[in-house]
């Protein structure tokens, strides 16, 4: 018999032999995908948008920033509920028949509740993390001018509470016969 999805709680997986619960795993996903996809909702339509993003382990909490003013905000603002989803993708995998093809994958799934950072010693702290994430050589006051209090009012910064995750991971041996990386199409 088919799960209820109606009643499971919305971070349940579907598979759990894909399911991937070990946190540090989960962790380090978030640590290095460089892009995120955060989901919002506006009068039950749904909006989803790419951004950078840090993961903010010590606070288990995701920081992010957008224009001051637009769909983002406004969506937040009026329902901070949340869907944040980031995924990398692995070898493709060929089969004897089409609907037997498949990819190696990872990807976690967040949800929470998103604020608008208003303390800006949080504000400049989320964008420094994400200065560091990104431009890890690169160093406030030697390289650049470090954040500027009086600059914040340009920037919307989002703390992203962590309530739940999900992981999901589909991984095979090294010995899986024809595997390739896309972009790198084996040769015949």
């Amino acid at each position: 018999m088919p799960k209820d999805y109606a009643v499971l709680p919305p971070n349940t997986v579907r598979r759990p032999d894909r399911e991937l619960t070990d946190e540090e795993a989960i962790k380090a996903l978030l640590h290095r995908a460089p892009i995120g996809t955060l989901a919002t909702v506006y009068d039950g339509q749904p909006f989803i948008n790419s951004n950078l993003f840090v993961y903010d382990e010590a606070a288990h909490c995701i920081y992010m920033h957008t224009a001051k003013v637009g769909r983002t905000r406004a969506n937040v603002e009026a329902d901070e509920r949340v869907c944040f989803s980031v995924s990398e993708m692995g070898r493709l995998l060929p089969a004897d028949e089409a609907l037997e093809f498949s990819v190696e994958y990872a990807g976690v799934v967040i949800f929470g509740s998103a604020a608008i950072v208003e303390d800006s010693a949080q504000a400049t702290d989320g964008l420094q993390q994400l200065m560091d994430k990104y431009f890890p050589h690169l160093k406030p006051g030697e390289h650049y001018r470090p954040i500027m209090p009086e600059e914040l009012v340009r920037t919307s910064v989002y703390r992203i509470q962590i309530e739940r995750w999900s992981g999901k991971r589909k991984q095979v041996g090294d010995d899986f016969p024809g595997a390739f990386l896309y972009g790198q199409f084996p040769t015949a």
